[in-house]
């Protein structure tokens, strides 16, 4: 599933191409998404603006000077700049013209979301109650720390909560635990001050990292411009169970939390 990484690496591929240029046609081949696309979208941003990009935790808002666009790439899909002379494909459901290039959206699960909203009317459902953004200023260890409090989760599962803390997903929890070296297991109270301030840290650094590095290659990721992302080559523990950790040599381990694999150096994350 693309993460916050390939989200924001899609909106940075996306941006230079179609800020401030003008939709001139849709065409939707298949509306059923995980909701369906609204049958009048055409009607409502052919001839409209694009003003900007911007990310919300996984979702992508197009603004509009007609409403906004909200995206979510769901388990498989993507967004590419292709010319208008380029065919669609079979899993090609969306095209979104702008003059000579079209933004296209592909997604063979069809788990993804292409809705039309208001900014004026408050954010739509789907953002209402996400989490503190891990890149915003206002996220560092005190706030982890804070958040934390009292509580029995374990720490990779509120890592996780998108209630909580937006767009880290398994394979980021993952290295940014191992980063902070903080077991996955360990409850969240037990996370103190400089673990937080770790962890914390871990989180922005892994992040920044995977976006600069273009997101991680999971089925068919690809970022705007339709080249995979490359972080995977970087992964620590991620997809490693049974090879020597990087910094003790000892072999890393695979666990099953929330039916989800973690990976972890026992050693160097004690709980």
């Amino acid at each position: 599933m693309p993460e916050l990484p390939e989200v924001e690496t899609t909106r940075r591929g996306l941006s230079p191409h179609l800020a401030h240029r003008v939709v001139t046609a849709v065409h939707v081949r298949q509306p059923k998404l995980r909701a369906p696309v609204p049958p009048d979208l055409a009607a409502r941003i052919v001839g409209a603006r694009l003003h900007a990009i911007e990310r919300r935790g996984k979702y992508l808002c197009f603004l509009l000077d007609r409403g906004a666009l909200l995206v979510h790439l769901g388990m498989s899909g993507s967004l590419r700049i292709v010319p208008t002379s380029q065919p669609p494909a079979g899993h090609d459901h969306v095209d979104i013209a702008f003059g000579d290039c079209i933004m296209r959206y592909r997604d063979p699960r069809r788990f993804g979301l292409v809705q039309w909203y208001d900014p004026q009317l408050g954010d739509p459902p789907q953002l209402a109650h996400l989490g503190i953004e891990p890149l915003s200023d206002e996220f560092d260890g005190a706030w982890l720390y804070r958040a934390t409090r009292g509580l029995e989760t374990p720490i990779k599962s509120f890592v996780m909560d998108g209630r909580r803390i937006v767009g880290v997903g398994n394979i980021y929890a993952s290295e940014s635990l191992f980063r902070a070296r903080v077991h996955p297991l360990m409850p969240t109270r037990r996370v103190g001050v400089r673990r937080c301030v770790r962890l914390a840290a871990a989180i922005r650094e892994i992040l920044g990292a995977a976006i600069a590095a273009g997101g991680s290659t999971l089925r068919d990721f690809a970022g705007g411009d339709g080249r995979p992302g490359y972080f995977q080559h970087s992964h620590a523990v991620y997809g490693r169970e049974g090879e020597a950790c990087p910094q003790c040599a000892a072999p890393i381990r695979r666990i099953v939390l929330a039916q989800r694999s973690t990976f972890l150096c026992p050693r160097c994350q004690r709980c």
